[in-house]
């Protein structure tokens, strides 16, 4: 209920806005449109709204309410019985006077029968002349003397609660019109849905089948995919449904699926090649694995290597541009770039090239020091740490030395102008074993690129494709290492013949 002050404030406000109910309400926030009107015309009436509503008066007078209780407690206490014998009040309010009369009352019966039963044949004739629709429903209930509930429950009783509704009226015109128009709506909602099903399911086949993410392109794939496809999916659509989902001409479908249903000569060759990709830490691109495969006297062209390699979906990563950089500035002089971009070398460590990577992993961050024979591209010696310091570089110089102590041999040791190579720890082991120094130019790190490209296959074959974050500093170093004795024992190089670094020199006699 909303105060006389309330009112009066929504009526002069909807005055003065020109009498716009919506503009009125919006600026108030109450009350609802007919409210507003009533309100005004009342006070267009009387200049004026009255204080506060007047009490109604009872709608059924003391003497009616009590021969409404004497009836209901003489006649079996049923509120239906009474209310049809008497014409009032309403189920709720003699509800109400019954409980209010009768508090000992748990229960208050409502049931639609008079005092008497009424026999088998009266309900027979009354579910008979239900069917026969001379008149209306209620009508008929009210001549039997029982409520519309109970003329339907005895029509189940003798007829069982399947049998067919009875009062459905013929429907009119309008109402069939209505009907179809939305069956035909139907129908094309569901033939959306199945169209949507139908590229759902090409979709997540293509990704299962195919290994291939196409996001929403189907046209994409190859002919002899399309129809890879529609096989695996025949049996749960029409072949020509998805025919023509994918745009591809019958004459092409039965060619590519007598070629699929043929005995695939290359199943051994998808094997191996994937047996070896998967064991190569998936580096490995066409050349390198058909270069593999005559190991096991498989001799293929590159070209069905690199068309079996999409089929199977053997994508090597791409490799990421990141860049530790170790320069602190000028803190010593710096050697001459004797090696001045010529990584070729005739000999073992006769060239030597050094660098240092960081790798940063959710533990915390690792460095790598190796050295690189610019010979055959194998890694001398390594040193792996936490801190990017002089002991770090020169424990792998150490490492190194160790390699040459017994022989003339004195390489040149290439590294770019860091402050590692320029401490005195450094320069006290390069210059006691007779090591000549070469440093690149300032802010050129394409003069040593040979070192630089050892750390790009490293990141790219080995760390950027897996998940680091449950590892710790020790598993993540002890896999690194790992992966450096793969990379000299076992992965290949081209430029070697087909051979892994140790291969190539055991090849030569360089080593037992």
């Amino acid at each position: 209920m909303h105060t006389y002050e309330e009112r009066m404030r929504a009526v002069e406000l909807y005055i003065k806005l020109g009498k716009r109910v919506r503009a009125t309400i919006r600026e108030l926030g109450y009350p609802t449109k007919n409210t507003l009107t009533g309100w005004y015309r009342e006070y267009e009436r009387r200049q004026d709204l009255p204080m506060g509503s007047a009490p109604r008066p009872p709608k059924f007078s003391e003497a009616q309410k009590q021969v409404a209780l004497e009836h209901y407690a003489s006649h079996g206490r049923c509120i239906s019985w009474t209310m049809r014998a008497l014409g009032y009040p309403g189920r709720a309010t003699l509800t109400a006077w019954v409980r209010e009369a009768f508090p000992e009352t748990k229960t208050v019966s409502t049931g639609t029968r008079g005092p008497g039963d009424h026999s088998a044949s009266v309900k027979q004739a009354a579910v008979v002349g239900l069917y026969c629709r001379k008149e209306s429903a209620e009508a008929l209930a009210k001549k039997v003397g029982v409520s519309r509930p109970t003329l339907y429950a005895w029509k189940n009783q003798f007829l069982s609660a399947e049998a067919p509704a009875t009062m459905r009226r013929k429907k009119s015109a309008a109402l069939d019109s209505e009907i179809e128009e939305l069956e035909r709506q139907r129908a094309a909602l569901q033939r959306d849905i199945r169209e949507l099903q139908i590229e759902h399911d090409l979709l997540k086949t293509a990704s299962e089948l195919i290994k291939k993410d196409l996001g929403d392109d189907l046209q994409s794939l190859s002919n002899r995919e399309k129809t890879m496809l529609i096989v695996a999916l025949k049996n749960q659509y029409r072949p020509s449904a998805l025919l023509m989902r994918l745009r591809l001409a019958r004459s092409s479908y039965f060619y590519h699926r007598a070629r699929i249903t043929l005995e695939d000569k290359y199943l051994p060759v998808r094997r191996a090649m994937v047996d070896i990709f998967e064991s190569n830490h998936r580096c490995y691109g066409y050349r390198r694995l058909a270069a593999s495969l005559t190991r096991y006297s498989i001799s293929i062209s590159e070209k069905v290597v690199r068309r079996l390699m999409k089929q199977e979906a053997l994508a090597v990563p791409k490799p990421k541009r990141r860049r530790y950089s170790s320069y602190l500035g000028e803190i010593s002089p710096a050697p001459e770039n004797i090696i001045n971009r010529d990584f070729q070398a005739s000999a073992p460590n006769e060239k030597w090239l050094t660098d240092i990577t960081e790798f940063h992993i959710r533990a915390g961050k690792v460095y790598l020091s190796p050295i690189i024979d610019c010979f055959d591209g194998m890694v001398i010696s390594w040193a792996i740490g936490t801190k990017s310091d002089a002991g770090l570089a020169n424990t792998m110089l150490d490492a190194a030395l160790e390699t040459i102590a017994d022989s003339e041999e004195r390489p040149i040791i290439h590294s770019d102008r860091g402050g590692h190579y320029r401490w005195p720890g450094w320069l006290e082991r390069v210059n006691a074993a007779g090591i000549i120094r070469s440093m690149s130019r300032k802010a050129s790190s394409q003069d040593n690129a040979a070192c630089e490209g050892f750390f790009g296959r490293l990141k790219t074959e080995f760390f950027y494709p897996r998940n680091w974050r449950a590892f710790t500093i020790a598993q993540f170093i002890d896999a690194v290492d790992a992966y450096i004795r793969w990379y000299n024992e076992t992965r290949i190089k081209m430029s070697l013949g087909g051979r892994s670094p140790i291969e190539y020199r055991k090849s030569l006699g360089l080593m037992p």
